[in-house]
């Protein structure tokens, strides 16, 4: 817990540094050297790209457990104050709330001053649609979207392994970089077109099942805290479901509902239109100050479940004595 606790204040403090070398840069590292040896010229044999998939996503994210628990057990060896400082920073890298909310400024700001161009120009370093011709309510619902999607991957279910690592003998570092690794294996070769339609196959389906726990949970704390239980739950089944994404429709429905935005609609990605559901009922535009409120929420369930976690270890050291 105390492992937990430091990363949380390093990741709302500090965040993650550019000039530090960050485990995604390493993850990805490796998927771009693996796409460099397989070429991915293989996709008309379904089979092999399957398999192909599913040996780089048990290597990366066996391997990034491991690295953790070793990195884990070597520096407690060292000192236990060692050990508690190097966990908590290898922790604090997996969780992205910082750098959600420094990516919504960054656009947000921009946009505030009525530069349109360079507003897309800095949404663009965040997803993956195209920006160009972007209206600033267009923009305003990419960042909305961008941050209550990224709300479950990038922050709940990061902190979900962490605290469920805290209750093992594997450790939070460990369960928390594995799932790191399953997100950006999703996030890097997840998608369903080629070349990654048979090769990223086997991480999308993993990082989905990963993250439905965690996400259910965060729909769950988002609408207790809201209160107003009944309204998140009528939203997420009447519209979630609709998402192509088992989780990310349940994540951006649950922040719709308790603020009263509707997001979802028409993105276009090289040039290509892709309709995807409207999620929630549009009492409210969306604006700036919605999107911080939805970051606000954010925290308030990072802490919630980070009270929880700390009233379990006591208790369990409680029944210990």
């Amino acid at each position: 817990m105390i492992i937990l606790l430091v990363a949380a204040v390093l990741d709302y403090l500090i965040g993650d540094p550019w000039t530090w070398l960050h485990p995604v840069q390493v993850m990805g590292w490796v998927i771009n050297r693996f796409r460099q040896l397989n070429g991915f010229k293989e996709c008309d044999r379904p089979l092999l790209q399957r398999f192909y998939g599913i040996f780089l996503g048990l290597t990366l994210i066996i391997g990034s457990g491991g690295f953790g628990w070793a990195i884990s057990y070597g520096s407690n060896l060292i000192h236990p104050l060692f050990g508690i400082v190097t966990q908590s920073i290898i922790v604090a890298s997996c969780f992205a709330q910082k750098s959600l909310r420094q990516a919504a400024d960054n656009v947000l700001q921009v946009l505030a001053t009525g530069d349109l161009a360079q507003a897309r120009i800095s949404l663009s370093q965040y997803v993956g649609r195209d920006t160009e011709n972007l209206t600033e309510p267009e923009i305003l619902r990419a960042v909305m979207e961008t941050v209550t999607e990224n709300a479950t991957d990038g922050v709940m279910s990061p902190l979900f392994y962490a605290i469920v690592g805290a209750f093992t003998p594997l450790g939070s570092a460990a369960l928390a970089l594995a799932y790191k690794a399953a997100s950006t294996l999703d996030s890097t070769i997840g998608y369903r077109e080629a070349p990654y339609t048979y090769v990223g196959w086997f991480s999308a389906r993993l990082e989905d099942y990963l993250t439905w726990l965690p996400c259910r949970l965060t729909v769950l704390t988002l609408a207790l805290l809201s209160g107003k239980p009944k309204q998140v739950w009528l939203i997420c089944i009447r519209d979630a479901v609709k998402d192509a994404s088992p989780n990310s429709g349940w994540s951006e429905g649950a922040y719709a509902a308790v603020l009263g935005v509707q997001v979802g609609g028409t993105n276009w990605y090289r040039g290509v239109a892709k309709p995807k559901p409207l999620i929630g009922d549009a009492i409210y535009p969306i604006t700036s100050e919605r999107i911080y409120q939805a970051l606000q929420l954010t925290q308030y369930c990072f802490l919630t479940w980070l009270i929880i976690a700390i009233a379990l270890a006591i208790i369990a050291i409680l029944n210990q004595l």
